[in-house]
């Protein structure tokens, strides 16, 4: 198996005051950690081929991700299927089987947020993965691009409501020993957004995901970063 990429530009920033800012951060993972977008759309569209179905452009599915594997399946189901659970569920069972096989193929970390992930790692921040993403694929892609940096990951699971439910939140806090008010949750879109409001904590919306400043904006975004360098000022106050 190849290495998770280096993080050979991780650093101390002593410039920043002692503590940072937030001494917690759970990041979002498609569309904040890892850009996924081309194999989660492929996997959307091999099921859409099995079944005879329109297929969906990437860019269509910016707005179709976000919300889990089933929502996904879902929403690329036809209205008039949409209600029958044995096509919901053969659908889904055969985006599992091609994700599971084709979620790497062009699947790669964001430019900069190994390091950046690797210079909060160095500063003390306690780091865990939030994600609608179901866990044993989540935690399979986080391990693969970011090995022990980002150990602690929260996906999926069929015993807890997905985000913008505080549920997961509270289980992945509880994991790192967080505090809400030193706490940040760090996503793409407005579900991540969403989910810091209801879960009582800080939210950082980024702007090299799938979604818009816009959209950010009007969830209620605490911060906005631009750049993997304003996360980084963002978290650490400088």
């Amino acid at each position: 198996m190849t290495e998770p990429y280096p993080h050979a530009r991780a650093e101390t920033t002593p410039d920043a005051p002692d503590a940072p800012v937030y001494r917690t951060v759970l990041f979002d993972c498609d569309g904040t950690l890892l850009d996924t977008l081309d194999d989660l759309a492929g996997a959307g569209n091999a099921v859409c081929a099995l079944n005879g179905w329109p297929s969906f452009t990437p860019d269509e599915y910016r707005h179709l991700v976000g919300n889990g594997q089933r929502v996904l399946v879902r929403r690329i189901t036809p209205p008039a299927l949409r209600d029958d659970p044995a096509t919901l569920s053969r659908a889904y069972d055969q985006f599992c089987d091609v994700y599971a096989r084709h979620g790497l193929d062009t699947t790669r970390p964001y430019p900069g947020i190994v390091e950046t992930v690797g210079t909060l790692a160095a500063n003390g921040v306690r780091l865990g993965v939030l994600t609608n993403k179901n866990a044993d694929a989540a935690a399979r892609l986080v391990r693969r691009f970011f090995g022990d940096l980002l150990s602690v990951v929260q996906g999926r699971t069929d015993d807890m409501p997905a985000k913008p439910d505080p549920a997961m939140t509270s289980a992945l806090m509880a994991r790192l020993g967080a505090d809400p008010a030193s706490t940040l949750m760090v996503g793409d879109s407005d579900v991540d957004i969403a989910c810091g409001v209801n879960a009582g904590i800080a939210s950082c919306g980024v702007l090299w995901g799938f979604r818009d400043r816009r959209e950010l904006e009007d969830a209620g975004a605490t911060h906005i970063a631009a750049t993997t360098r304003d996360l980084v000022r963002i978290v650490l106050g400088r």
